[in-house]
Formats: structure tokens, C-alpha cells, sequence
């Protein structure tokens, strides 16, 4: 029964060798998309930022954050 043991075990890990050469090949495939995905994720995130600038420094939020500091400045302890 030992050897039957050892003859899946060897078969499993075979098919899992062969699984990640395909996978490191196709990731290899796909390289020349990572650089237009990073480029969109990056116009993504500035537009995001450029929205995050618009509504914190909008008069109601300053208003908001300067009574929070105020209150944390002159609360007791």
C-alpha cells in the first residue's frame, strides 16, 4: 500500500509543478497589460484625490474640522 501512497503523492505533485509552469507562462503572456493597468489605476487614483482635495477643502468640512479640533484643544482631561 506504500507504493500506491507514494505513486498519488508523485502524481498530485506532478500535476501541481505542471499548474504553475502554466501559470508563470500565461502571467508571462500578460506582462505588456500590467503597465496599461497600472496607468489606469493611476488615473484613477488622482481623479480620486482631486475629488478628496474638493470636499475637504470645501467651507463646511473646514468649518467641521476646525470645531473638531477646537473641541479636542479645549477639552479636559
Amino acid at each position: 500500500m506504500a507504493g500506491t501512497s507514494e505513486g498519488r503523492t508523485y502524481g498530485r505533485l506532478r500535476k501541481g509543478v505542471r499548474r504553475w509552469i502554466r501559470a508563470v507562462r500565461s502571467a508571462r503572456r500578460d506582462a505588456g497589460m500590467v503597465s496599461a493597468e497600472y496607468a489606469v489605476g493611476l488615473i484613477a487614483a488622482v481623479g480620486f484625490a482631486g475629488l478628496l482635495y474638493q470636499v475637504v477643502t470645501s467651507d463646511v468640512v473646514q468649518s467641521a474640522l476646525q470645531s473638531l479640533v477646537a473641541k479636542a484643544l479645549h477639552g479636559s482631561f
